[in-house]
């Protein structure tokens, strides 16, 4: 029997282990899935709607476990309190929009005929979720997922452990029938065996590059869908009307929050040469105010990265950059806790160059770059060159200027004056290998269902 590992970043000791299921106990979850979800799908909606919004609530309650579990499992500080905000917002948005979003579109209702398009669920939504933010990745799909019909296997990143079976804990304890949510430890072999069996009426995703190519690769044949948000390098621009202050605040927090450790995370930064010289010694100063240290201090800003194998990825790409040039500023004698491994300090490049990965790979990390530019063709050529695109930032007191620009800019999404958020109202996608399809909003509720014909002649005498 092979068993899944939590190491936490904490300690670097073992925090948490499961079995892997077997391939056979794999498919009897699957089969329980399937028998549940014709009963789950018949039951009113705004039944269901009610019963995912007391499972939010519940894990609501639970905060004080969740919290310091957080901590101990991929090293966000308790400071911070867990991602209550961000779950909360976006269950509450589907849940606003579910009836709507589900609503028969109906072409003709007469005497004659009753035409309509419908939307029905998949079936069994089995969702791949990652350690960064474990349970708001989660939840964007696991959320609407349900609303809409759909019975949902969940499955975690090893690196959060825990998170699967706290959030079918709450959900079950408030009335969800524990074969329409269920949590499951399975390896990769086991996991791609299912998918390719066909077990799985969709695949929802979150994940690196390769981990996207190894979905499609087990899917390949089985004509499942697939959601997957993979890799991203996310740009930020500062045009020369921009609010200083405020790009430096936003861009800055949205380069090395949560460790770096964000899908949507700034990794590379332009700015116009009027304020680049104001922008980067402001940016230093913000970035030398974090405290690194143990997360479960309540003191701590900055905690360890989720693994120390992570770390040194950025490591690696610093290291790389500075020899290749690139100019390292912030002092790392202001993080003593810096110890070579989870824990690393933040960092910010100057003199970097798109020859260098640490501006053109995921760097995933506590560390962004910052380039001089001279205009807005010369920001978008450089913006574009990128295998990723999940969102671009852009500053500017212009959004006629900022619209125009987002237009020619290869992203899922673009945010003017704001950076490293994810809106439940619009649709959360990617293009390049950032992945494909969408969740949240209208269009994530059209994902997870599919469009079912009605066309109903009538009998007339």
């Amino acid at each position: 029997m092979s068993m899944i590992t939590c190491v936490s970043p904490v300690n670097g000791e073992v925090y948490a282990e499961r079995p892997a299921l077997s391939l056979d106990a794999g498919k009897d979850a699957v089969a329980r899935a399937r028998k549940a979800q014709k009963d789950w799908a018949r039951r009113p909606l705004e039944d269901r709607v009610q019963l995912v919004l007391k499972g939010v609530a519940r894990l609501n309650e639970m905060a004080d476990v969740v919290v310091p579990e957080l901590a101990w499992q991929m090293g966000r500080p308790i400071k911070y309190g867990g991602e209550y905000r961000g779950f909360n917002e976006r269950s509450n948005y589907v849940a606003s929009i579910a009836a709507d979003a589900l609503a028969p579109m109906v072409v003709e209702s007469s005497a004659s005929f009753e035409r309509r398009i419908e939307r029905e669920p998949h079936g069994v939504v089995f969702v791949i979720a990652p350690w960064n933010y474990p349970y708001m990745t989660a939840i964007n799909t696991v959320a609407p997922a349900l609303m809409a019909g759909n019975t949902v296997i969940l499955k975690h990143a090893s690196q959060t452990l825990l998170v699967g079976e706290r959030l079918v804990q709450a959900f079950v304890e408030v009335g969800v029938p524990a074969d329409v949510f269920q949590n499951v430890f399975l390896d990769h072999e086991t996991t791609s065996a299912l998918i390719a069996a066909g077990s799985f009426n969709f695949i929802n995703f979150t994940g690196s590059v390769e981990g996207g190519r190894t979905m499609e690769r087990a899917a390949a044949g089985t004509f499942t869908g697939l959601g997957l948000e993979l890799g991203g390098k996310d740009p930020g621009y500062v045009m020369e009307d921009a609010d200083l202050d405020a790009a430096v605040d936003t861009l800055m927090d949205g380069a090395t929050f949560n460790s770096g450790q964000c899908c949507c995370g700034i990794e590379r930064i332009y700015v116009h040469e009027s304020l680049y010289d104001s922008f980067v010694e402001k940016s230093v100063a913000w970035v030398s105010n974090y405290k690194l240290g143990n997360p479960l201090d309540p003191e701590t800003s900055l905690g360890p990265m989720a693994h120390k194998r992570f770390a040194k990825v950025v490591r690696d790409q610093i290291a790389d950059a500075v020899a290749k040039g690139a100019k390292a500023l912030v002092d790392p004698k202001l993080f003593p806790a810096d110890d070579g491994g989870a824990y690393l300090a933040p960092q910010i490049l100057v003199n970097v160059d798109h020859s260098m990965a640490f501006m053109r790979e995921e760097t995933f990390g506590p560390a962004v770059g910052i380039m001089k530019v001279k205009s807005d063709a010369e920001a978008l050529e450089l913006m574009n060159d990128s295998p990723y695109g999940l969102t671009a930032s852009l500053w500017t007191k212009d959004s006629e200027r900022a619209a125009r620009l987002g237009r020619e800019i290869e992203t899922g999404t673009v945010f003017m004056n704001r950076a490293d958020y994810l809106d439940p109202a619009l649709c959360w996608t990617g293009v390049k290998e950032t992945g494909r399809g969408g969740s949240l909003s209208v269009i994530g509720f059209h994902n997870l269902t599919r469009p079912k014909s009605y066309h109903l002649k009538k009998v007339t005498a």
